[in-house]
């Protein structure tokens, strides 16, 4: 059983629910604030519309800014987990079919 607590965040002036452990409101909270100013970001350029591709496009944006920073680790001689690997691999092929279907 879990003691998590039911919490409001707003992303994109979308209220939701969700479970957060106790303890962990403030970070989860952090968190909504910082996806919702990265999904405004996208949404602000104009050229993506509808909350579905701006949220799969902020993730893609995020998580490729994640793998950015994990190739620090990779110049300073530490190997990605497979795991990682493979993700990395799959955000760039999103990355550049997304890329094609702009041109």
């Amino acid at each position: 059983m879990t003691d998590a607590q039911p919490i409001n965040i707003s992303i994109l002036d979308k209220d939701y629910k969700v479970a957060c452990p106790p303890g962990e409101q403030s970070a989860l909270l952090e968190s909504a604030k910082f996806l919702d100013s990265k999904m405004r970001e996208v949404r602000d350029t104009g050229n993506i519309m509808g909350s579905e591709r701006i949220a799969v496009i902020t993730a893609l944006n995020m998580a490729n800014d994640l793998l950015k920073s994990s190739n620090v680790d990779r110049e300073l001689g530490r190997e990605l987990p497979p795991r990682l690997k493979d993700l990395e691999s799959k955000i760039s092929r999103v990355l550049e079919q997304a890329r094609q279907l702009e041109i």
